[in-house]
């Protein structure tokens, strides 16, 4: 899962770039609002996190501005502004949660998780396509009769792909929702991580299609054409 954090406090967002870390998101961090809406414009982001008292350009202006030109990213703002008319403003605005500061990073998690599955019209912590079952909360996977707990990265892979069944996802397209902007990724890490996963899960959990990239099948089927490898 990538996410998109818009914090000036550099305590604060390194705190949290941290925690979201540890619980293998990838985590783009900038510090003031225009490079936050210019990351916007040009990235695929799962959320973003939107501090308001931002340099540049005011956190309430990056969401007027976001959801005026049609961007549906779902957005929770994190601020110390704990008013009403604060909270008012920014739902009316569009964000689809608002979290003030200090919070606890547990709480900061459900909060996403339950963004994400409002946006996914589903009211529990799973996502799957109906041969793989993935749970959000646990990071435990299932594939057929075999459960396991991934650890972060295996996760994470595992999440990209199950958020798209039947969608070839390239090696760069992976990377982009595994890695950071600052991480050093070694050019076999994906290969590394699929192996792990399916040594796991089942030799045909993950379908490779040769020359393009990486897949899991839609609804459970097969997947013609693809080649486990």
């Amino acid at each position: 899962m990538r996410i998109l954090l818009i914090e000036d406090d550099p305590m604060i967002g390194a705190g949290l770039e941290q925690a979201l870390r540890d619980q293998a998101m990838s985590v783009d961090w900038v510090r003031d609002g225009e490079d936050g809406e210019a990351a916007l414009d040009t990235g695929d982001y799962a959320i973003v996190l939107l501090d308001l008292g931002l340099p540049s350009l005011p956190g309430m202006e990056v969401l007027r501005l976001v959801r005026q030109r049609g961007d549906e990213t779902p957005l929770l703002i994190i601020t110390a502004r704990d008013d009403v008319e604060s909270r008012v403003a920014g739902l009316d605005l569009g964000a689809d949660d608002f979290l003030v500061k200090p919070f606890e990073t547990s709480e900061l998690l459900a909060r996403i998780r339950a963004v994400l599955r409002r946006q996914g019209g589903s009211a529990v912590s799973t996502i799957g396509n109906g041969a793989i079952t993935l749970n959000l909360d646990t990071h435990e996977a299932t594939h057929g009769e075999t459960s396991t707990i991934l650890p972060p990265r295996e996760f994470a892979l595992l999440h990209a792909l199950i958020e798209r069944p039947g969608r070839i996802l390239s090696r760069h397209q992976l990377e982009e929702k595994i890695y950071g902007w600052d991480e050093e990724v070694e050019s076999n890490a994906i290969d590394v991580l699929i192996h792990y996963v399916r040594k796991k899960l089942g030799k045909d959990v993950v379908r490779n299609v040769r020359g393009a990239g990486w897949m899991v099948a839609s609804s459970g089927a097969s997947t013609p054409g693809s080649v486990a490898k």
